[in-house]
This record gives structure tokens, C-alpha cells and sequence, in this order.
């Protein structure tokens, strides 16, 4: 906005889209994300300028964020004492300090606070700064190097910053949370429980079958024994129709 006074300053805000997922700086306009993790594809968030006149003027635009679940290994968290808003606002200036010690091309990837409440953002005094260096032939730098490189430039590191937040700064590495695991391999380990569990299933209703087999046909084998010795006690046996018969000895047994 080329007016002076009130009527040059403009203030951001998201007016729709995933404001859960992103968040605004009011005063520079800067988009940053609150929680993406896990998601990917493009978000389209609609942004207002505004002014400060008496008689407010604003314009909106739409804003494509492409979040990409692809990973690197080699992001590395540098954890400052400082407030996240503070940071935010001057991520440009500490990416510059990061260059200059370490000599190599500085990506921020994102800034961080513990604190999940949008009131964190100015009451939490440590910010996570996650940062991925590339060399000269573009290429990532691997991380264990830019650790080492930031604990034996901490020193400068410090001073520097500290003119840049006009306070006292610690700069500590920080261990950046492991990948979460890919989807694949999620599907592998489900796969195989499901598996275990259907041939335990499987396992315990054989047995079970078995058990049953052995009652059933053992005691019909012990009902007809019991049957077979009452007929061989008593000289009388009912015939189909429910009479009695006697039993008649085979004439060998006579004689």
C-alpha cells in the first residue's frame, strides 16, 4: 500500500481454509504451518490485507500451500530461547546468521513451539527451528556434519543472534523426532497381527473341535458298551416291535 501513515499499514489474517493447519504473522504476512504432520496435497487458504484507515480498505487473494509427505533425513532442530513469534518474525535474519557460520546455503523448514495454544505463540520462551543445509552443488548436507558444524560455531552463532533479538540467546541441537513409519510398512505390521491373530483362532478352534470329537464319540462308544453288558446280564431283550425275547444259546453252547 503506497499511502502514509495508518493508511500504509497493513495487518494479514486468513479469512477462510484450514486456519488449524496454518497460521499468519498480521505484520508481515508470512504463512507458517501449526500441524501438517501426516498430511499432504495443496491447501488453498484465503488471504485479507487490510489497512488501518479510518475507512478500511482490504483485498483478499488465494494462496496454494503444497505440502509434500516426502522426508529428509537430514533436517536438524536448533532450539533457541526465544519467544516463537519473535523468531517468526525474524526467520530471515537467523537463516542469514546460520549461512554466514556455516558456510552453506540454509533452508528453514519450520518453526516450532511445545505449546499447542495459539497463546504459546508469544508465552513460551523456546522455539524449535528446524533447518535442512544444502552445498554448493545443491546437494543436502548431511546432518550428523551440520551438528557438528553448529556446535563448533555456537559461540558466533550466539553473538550474532544476539544483536538480531537484542537479548541474551542460547542456541542448543536439538534431536529433531524420528520419521514416522510409512504407510507401507504400517500396512505390513497390521497385515501381520491380523494374521497371527486369525491363525490363533484358527489353532484354538481346532483344538477345541477335537475336544469335542473325543467327548462325543467316546461316550456313545461307552453308551454302547454299558448296553452291550446289560444284554449279556439279562436273558431278556426287547426286539424291534418293543416285546421280549428270550435269548436262545447256540446248540455248541448246550452241548
Amino acid at each position: 500500500d503506497p499511502d502514509s501513515g495508518d493508511n500504509g499499514l497493513l495487518l494479514y489474517s486468513l479469512v477462510s481454509g484450514q486456519t488449524n493447519e496454518f497460521d499468519i504473522n498480521e505484520h508481515t504476512g508470512e504463512i507458517f504451518t501449526v500441524s501438517v504432520a501426516g498430511k499432504a496435497g495443496t491447501f488453498n487458504l484465503e488471504i485479507q490485507a487490510a489497512d488501518r484507515g479510518t475507512r478500511r480498505l482490504t483485498a483478499q487473494t488465494t494462496v496454494s500451500v503444497t505440502v509434500d509427505s516426502s522426508s529428509s533425513s537430514n533436517i536438524v532442530m536448533l532450539v533457541l530461547n526465544q519467544k516463537i513469534n519473535v523468531v517468526e518474525r525474524h526467520s530471515a535474519e537467523v537463516q542469514r546468521v546460520l549461512e554466514d557460520k556455516l558456510g552453506w546455503n540454509v533452508y528453514v523448514v519450520n518453526i516450532y513451539s511445545k505449546e499447542l495454544e495459539r497463546k504459546a505463540r508469544s508465552s513460551t520462551d523456546e522455539s524449535q527451528l528446524f533447518i535442512i543445509a544444502f552445498d554448493e552443488a545443491h546437494q543436502e548436507v548431511p546432518a550428523e556434519d551440520v551438528k557438528r558444524k553448529l556446535r563448533e560455531q555456537r559461540g558466533d552463532i550466539e553473538r550474532e543472534l544476539e544483536e538480531v533479538f537484542s537479548a541474551s540467546v542460547s542456541a542448543a541441537v536439538g534431536e529433531a523426532p524420528a520419521a514416522p513409519a510409512s504407510p507401507e510398512l504400517v500396512a505390513t505390521i497390521v497385515l501381520g497381527v491380523l494374521l497371527a491373530g486369525t491363525l490363533i483362532a484358527f489353532l484354538a478352534y481346532v483344538l477345541l473341535d477335537r475336544r469335542r470329537y473325543r467327548g462325543k464319540y467316546g461316550k456313545q462308544d461307552f453308551v454302547k458298551k454299558v448296553e452291550i453288558m446289560e444284554v449279556i446280564d439279562n436273558p431278556w431283550a426287547a426286539d424291534k416291535n418293543g416285546s421280549l425275547k428270550s435269548l436262545e444259546k447256540p446248540e455248541h453252547m448246550n452241548n
